[in-house]
């Protein structure tokens, strides 16, 4: 690692002070990715900002049909709780499958999601389940949080402080991951609601997206059959040592047909 400072803050007010101060700062929640980066020396930031002394941070909490889980709950908290797992079977699933226990132990959802690694698994669900990033400045639509690849749409001193989830008549996460890393090399988040069908995907292309051709499939006829029409645009798929660009595609049909057939 190159030299560093290394500030661990108690709340969120020290913690923007901190990071206005810093030349080149960065926020740390489980450090799952950071600290990797770091020992490869393929950043150096000025100054490491640890928010696991954030108190209010964490927490899970259920108001009517919204669960609402703090920025710093790891991922072992979130697939245990009895909340989650009564509300949003499948959000409880998607976290005990993460990684291996020492990451779902230290790794949380505002940093998985603060990092956005295309091959993770949280922005597929933020985005199908229509979530709401709450942060010290503002809501943010999960839509529109993700921007592209390690991209969205925080602002440099902004923290993550919760996300905000709605309950969903159906919904259902499947991937096809890396057995490594448990990454997913493709995964997907289909959600039938009131409001219709909705498809989070990730893993297939730089950032994790709706998927909106799959979407208008499923509206159509909610069924595993209704995907065997569609197109997937091969050129925007990821393509690398564990999957190519056809492959890809292949896995995001495949995938969407298994979380259909899960939610009936």
């Amino acid at each position: 690692m190159y030299n560093f400072s290394y500030q661990k803050v108690s709340s969120i007010a020290d913690a923007v002070e901190a990071m206005q101060k810093a030349e080149d700062g960065k926020f740390v929640a489980g450090g799952q990715t950071m600290l990797p980066t770091m020992k490869h020396r393929l950043a150096s930031p000025s100054d490491i900002i640890d928010l696991g002394g954030i108190d209010e941070l964490s927490g899970i909490n259920v108001d009517g049909d919204t669960v609402t889980i703090g920025a710093m709950t790891n991922h072992a908290a979130v697939a245990a709780s009895s909340d989650v797992q009564s509300a949003i079977p499948a959000l409880a699933k998607l976290a005990g499958n993460i990684g291996d226990p020492a990451v779902r132990n230290r790794g949380t959802i505002g940093g998985s999601i603060a990092n956005n690694d295309p091959a993770a698994d949280y922005p597929a669900a933020v985005i199908a389940l229509g979530a709401t990033v709450n942060t010290n400045k503002r809501q943010i639509a999960g839509d529109e949080f993700f921007t592209g690849m390690f991209e969205t749409a925080l602002e440099e001193d902004e923290v993550i402080t919760s996300v905000s989830f709605s309950k969903a008549d159906a919904a259902a996460y499947m991937k096809f991951e890396n057995p490594a890393s448990r990454y997913a090399i493709v995964g997907v988040f289909v959600v039938k609601s009131g409001d219709g069908v909705k498809v989070g995907v990730t893993g297939a292309t730089p950032c994790a997206h709706r998927g909106m051709r799959l979407e208008e499939a499923l509206n159509g006829n909610f069924s595993a059959d209704a995907v065997d029409g569609v197109e997937i645009p091969v050129e925007k798929m990821n393509a690398d040592i564990h999957a190519s660009a056809e492959y890809r595609a292949h896995l995001v049909k495949v995938m969407t047909k298994r979380a259909v057939e899960a939610c009936s």
